[in-house]
């Protein structure tokens, strides 16, 4: 793996660490590039999950490079923001739950990267904002579409257009953050959150993942009739008869996600 990123395991969560703290862990084309490879290890092992997603230094990620950004005609901004989806496109469709442990500046990709996580815990040193119109840009990495869907388009807009940064717990009132934490704390408290997702069904932390994403833009019917399917398929696996069997039983399940 590229020095640009550190990727580890503790027990069934994997950590990835955005670890070029000199550029408070800036997008470049080289970062998402290592991103996009240590998104597709964790998605090979079957083994994990959880995925826990950290910065290293003052930052999360401070935001796309804006040196690199620069120099790039439109046919070269339109190809760096495709990779910028692409990635973050992989790290939304990842299987396992994903949760973003925001230690610093989230700041334009770095909080659309943020917002691609399932959830966000986000430390009280946090800053999130999407700042790209102060530099005669817009946002590239996805944000006009996934910060409507997490704070609403009333939020979002004053976001995106005003440019201005939120604190954690601001940022938390709105939705965008779920829990905030001290700065020594946060990234304890994301592995235990990791740790607990472990513990439960995979086969069932899986497909309720996906049905909340599928249903997420369907119409209400459309959207019941999925958790109906998927409520019935989840019968058919020995982790539920293994769950429901536990209970009765009074003793922890031991679940082999089968």
């Amino acid at each position: 793996m590229t020095e640009l990123i550190r990727s580890e395991r503790r027990g069934a969560v994997a950590l990835v660490t955005l670890a070029s703290p000199d550029t408070l862990n800036s997008l470049s084309t080289a970062m998402l590039q290592a991103l996009a490879a240590a998104l597709g290890e964790v998605a090979g092992d079957e083994s994990l999950r959880a995925l826990v997603l950290t910065g290293e230094g003052r930052a999360f990620a401070a935001g796309a490079d804006i040196e690199e950004m620069s120099a790039m005609t439109a046919i070269e901004g339109e190809a760096f923001s495709r990779l910028g989806h692409e990635t973050f496109g992989a790290l939304e469709a990842l299987a396992i739950p994903t949760l973003a442990a925001v230690n610093g500046f989230a700041l334009g990709g770095g909080c659309e990267l943020a917002l691609a996580c399932d959830w966000i815990y986000a430390s009280t040193k946090a800053r999130f904002g999407q700042p790209e119109v102060k530099l005669g840009l817009i946002p590239g990495f996805g944000g006009t579409s996934r910060l409507v869907r997490r704070v609403g388009i009333g939020w979002a807009k004053e976001l995106i257009l005003a440019a201005e940064n939120l604190k954690a717990d601001e940022a938390m009132r709105i939705g965008l953050v779920n829990r905030v934490f001290e700065p020594d704390e946060l990234l304890d408290s994301a592995m235990m959150a990791g740790q607990a997702i472990a513990e439960r069904g995979p086969l069932a932390v899986r497909i309720a993942k996906r049905v909340l994403q599928e249903g997420q833009d369907a119409d209400l019917r459309l959207a019941n009739t999925l958790e109906q399917n998927a409520f019935g398929l989840v019968f058919a696996s020995e982790d539920s008869k293994e769950g429901t069997k536990a209970f009765l039983e009074k003793r922890d399940p031991e679940f082999n996600g089968r």
